[in-house]
């Protein structure tokens, strides 16, 4: 509970960060860049973890996991901006309001509600990766414990290498005269259709074929930078951190109901087929939100 505390400024700290130090259609990269990480730190879970598991038992790895994060602050103390400052006007200060009209504002953006419905697709398919994929490896594959987590690191590893690269392909497209939103929008459009490659994958009776279709299925990380820099557009400068945070708590909405509706489906039908094709439908119908309820991103940031 605590580490959820801490972790909540991470997603808006480091989206309100990226606006500051960036341009609009240079933010693509920074913005896929440092959430990267997230993703990818599950590749070394993937291969570090059954290990540790297998030889110094549960207790132990939970010790390493937990504590070694700390090591982080080192590089991050020496590296981080020491002064931010932000793009409003130092003479004008922000109007402070309420609760209940501050939500009210943000409940009823077109923009935000939009973006914030294909984020709650998008997260609803990641942390069913995330929680489902290492023992879908084990229980419908057959795969050792330890198999399992080299197998579902390398989807981690495509997730999380694409989200720089989806970011700095909509930047090269936007410089190379695309328009922000055609730009944005259109990169994640393909990489969330991606996702469709999940129901192939359940099919298939080859473990290693499946294990291909999850990796494309993967691409979907594509999209995250873009995701965040859309927002970041539709946001007023001085609530970037506030739109964030919105965009995040829906997201996790996603994440609370995603192991919990897979569950239920598994313990309904036997079988995997039914998750797999929801995740992979949901995501496939974010691009929807964006392209129906979110306006033109020009001239917002």
């Amino acid at each position: 509970m605590l580490l959820g505390v801490g972790e909540a400024i991470y997603l808006p700290g480091g989206s309100k960060v990226v606006s500051l130090l960036f341009r609009p259609a240079e933010r693509g990269l920074p913005s896929g860049l440092f959430d990267a990480g997230t993703r990818t730190g599950l590749v070394v879970e993937g291969v570090l973890v059954p290990w540790m598991l297998i030889h110094y038992g549960w207790r132990a790895s939970f010790s390493i996991v937990g504590f070694a994060a700390l090591l982080w602050l080192i590089p991050w103390f020496l590296a981080a901006p020491k002064n931010l400052s932000g793009s409003a006007d130092p003479a004008t200060p922000l109007a402070r309001r309420g609760f209940r009209k501050t939500f009210r504002t943000l409940a009823t953006d077109r923009n935000l509600l939009g973006v914030c419905l294909s984020f709650f697709c998008f997260d609803y398919y990641w942390y069913f990766l995330v929680n489902w994929l290492p023992d879908y490896l084990v229980t419908s594959r057959g795969l050792t414990i330890l198999n399992a987590g080299l197998y579902a690191a390398l989807p981690y590893f495509v997730f999380g290498a694409s989200e720089p690269i989806g970011g700095w392909i909509a930047d090269r497209l936007v410089h190379r005269g695309w328009s922000e939103t055609r730009a944005r929008k259109g990169v994640v459009t393909f990489a969330f259709l991606t996702g469709l490659l999940l129901i192939p994958a359940a099919r298939v009776d080859d473990p290693r074929t499946a294990v291909a279709l999850i990796v494309g299925g993967c691409l979907v990380g594509l999209a995250t930078g873009n995701l965040l820099v859309i927002l970041q557009s539709c946001a007023p400068p001085a609530e970037v951190g506030l739109w964030t945070g919105v965009y995040n708590f829906v997201g996790n909405i996603a994440g609370i109901l995603s192991p919990l509706v897979t569950g239920l489906l598994i313990d309904r039908t036997g079988s995997y087929t039914a998750p797999f094709v929801l995740a992979a439908s949901l995501i496939a119908v974010g691009p929807l939100a964006l392209w129906t309820v979110v306006g033109e991103l020009e001239g917002k940031s």
